[in-house]
């Protein structure tokens, strides 16, 4: 397979993959009984949900087309979009059901899967503010990306088992092929970052 035709084919399966779940919340059956903020709360659901596949790739360098340096930037620029879904998504469900999202965020909803995008809710605030506060705090490289890639798997996890535990507006199968691919790339590109890379570092030379 050529470049160009493997270029495509990466950036068609991604567009499909991320894309295809959110357009079929537009088709779903339980979307006419819902109030707007519900609608909305559920496409920035889905989109972080996306999100969560997008990110490793971006962070890997995997995306044809991009340089390191430049895929790097969309990474914090995804990570910023990433905050503000989570936010949409809260915000929403808090003006379709105020007593619900606090029970949730208090941790005391009977529905288990509160629980999980509770869990992701807060690694992402916490991920945004170790962004903000890492000059200042003149955090170590090593140990920043120990941290980040905790809050990352907790993220890609807690977001992954909410959105699978719900019965709601997104359709079965797309959800769970976004789901798995998330699970996947992240599991990659963490293995390669952080344990075939500093393992090539440190392997020594052959002995001339």
């Amino acid at each position: 397979m050529s470049a160009k035709l493997r270029s495509a084919a990466i950036w068609t399966a991604l567009g499909a993959l991320t894309l295809v779940p959110i357009a079929l919340i537009f088709v779903s059956p339980y979307l006419p009984s819902r109030q707007l903020p519900y609608i909305v709360a559920s496409v920035a659901g889905a989109f972080a949900l996306a999100i969560t596949l997008v990110q490793p790739l971006l962070a890997g360098g995997y995306l044809p087309g991009m340089t390191i340096l430049r895929a790097r930037a969309w990474h914090r620029w995804t990570g910023t979009v990433l905050i503000i879904a989570v936010v949409m998504h809260v915000g929403g469900l808090y003006l379709t059901s105020p007593m619900d999202a606090v029970d949730a965020l208090l941790l005391v909803s009977p529905t288990p899967f509160s629980i999980y995008g509770v869990a992701a809710m807060w690694a992402v605030f916490i991920t945004a503010l170790f962004v903000a506060l890492r000059r200042v705090w003149r955090m170590r490289p090593r140990t920043w990306h120990v941290i980040h890639n905790a809050l990352a798997l907790v993220i890609v996890v807690g977001t992954v088992v909410h959105a699978l535990l719900i019965e709601g507006t997104m359709e079965g199968w797309s959800k769970w092929a976004l789901s798995l691919a998330a699970l996947a790339a992240t599991a990659v590109v963490t293995f390669q970052l952080r344990v075939l890379k500093p393992a090539r570092r440190t392997k020594p030379s052959p002995s001339a």
